[in-house]
């Protein structure tokens, strides 16, 4: 087929300073040599895998690309004016399945998604993401609605929050951390929150900001990453045709060990009726087989340390049950 000859890859100021985490690999992956067809890129970030995916799809395919950050959209906005290909949508990727059928779309060939916060969101301080640029306590991947991290915080209770801390961040002192957290009362920064985390916790990791975990658990439940990773899961397989991939990168244990759980119930047997998900399979049969479990090599690495503790697991639909 045709290879799509558009200005696709050509890159923002912005979205140039973000480097795309096995990018090649997950591109490469996810279309198992296609060149064509529907696909959903379900974290679009600043676009870098988008773009490689559009770069090697023929003129007739569609990219949709989900996301919920506003400057995401905004950047999305500016590549699908020169990339008809391309559809943004501003949703979360747990409410694929519907954001499909407005489309009047059924079935897609591929899906991939890029877990966890991106590197331009860590890196703005206006976002209130990261203890490393003070900021505003805030945290929303959609800064345009729900609940602010300086908000949550003074309404939760403070055995709540040690058990977020504990669950989301692995934070072993979380019960002390959370306490002193309380009893600074509102914070209204990203430094404020850091320096009381910091002065609470007893022992440091080497190479580790003190924050670190406790900054990690919280945001994961101001943007409800893991209830929205559970959702999404079980749409993503109803939504690929026979023979579409799926394609999930994870930074962190608790994204990795959903993911792979459900890659594993997903391949044997049927996981409905499992407490693991709420919104369980249609179908009783094998609806996915394992295809690989990626790491960045060394030298990806080297040029972006933060793809460390990537994984890439992907997935592929069988011709079962396609409801």
């Amino acid at each position: 087929m045709t290879e799509a000859t558009t200005p696709a890859t050509t890159t923002s100021s912005e979205s140039s300073a973000h480097l795309s985490v096995l990018l090649h690999e997950t591109i490469d992956a996810l279309l198992a040599h296609r060149t064509s067809g529907i696909y959903v890129d379900a974290t679009f970030g600043r676009g870098g895998h988008t773009r490689a995916l559009l770069a090697k799809l023929d003129a007739n395919s569609r990219v949709l690309a989900f996301d919920k950050d506003p400057d995401a959209q905004a950047e999305g906005a500016r590549l699908a004016a020169i990339d008809p290909r391309l559809t943004m949508i501003h949703a979360s990727f747990s409410d694929l399945k519907a954001q499909l059928q407005q489309l009047g779309i059924p079935h897609v060939d591929g899906i991939m998604a890029d877990l966890g916060v991106s590197s331009p969101q860590l890196d703005v301080a206006e976002r209130g993401f990261s203890f490393m640029n003070d900021g505003p306590l805030d945290m929303r991947m959609d800064n345009s609605q729900g609940i602010t991290a300086a908000d949550w915080l003074m309404q939760i209770e403070e055995s709540d929050l040690a058990d977020v801390l504990y669950q989301y961040g692995d934070e072993r002192h979380s019960r002390r951390i959370a306490r002193a957290i309380k009893l600074a009362g509102r914070m209204e920064t990203t430094a404020e929150l850091a320096e009381v985390v910091k002065v609470a916790h007893p022992k440091w990791e080497k190479h580790k900001h003190p924050a670190t975990r406790s900054f990690q658990a919280i945001r994961i439940v101001i943007n409800r990453e893991l209830a929205d990773l559970d959702l999404f899961l079980p749409q993503a397989v109803e939504s690929l045709v026979a023979g579409g991939r799926l394609a999930v990168i994870s930074f962190h244990s608790l994204e990795d060990r959903r993911v792979k759980q459900f890659i594993q119930l997903a391949s044997t047997a049927s996981i409905e009726n499992s407490s693991w998900t709420p919104m369980p399979l249609i179908t009783k049969t094998k609806t996915l087989k394992k295809i690989a479990r990626i790491a960045p090599s060394d030298a990806e690495v080297d040029a972006n340390p933060r793809s460390r503790s990537a994984w890439l697991r992907v997935a592929e639909r069988t011709d079962e049950a396609i409801t």
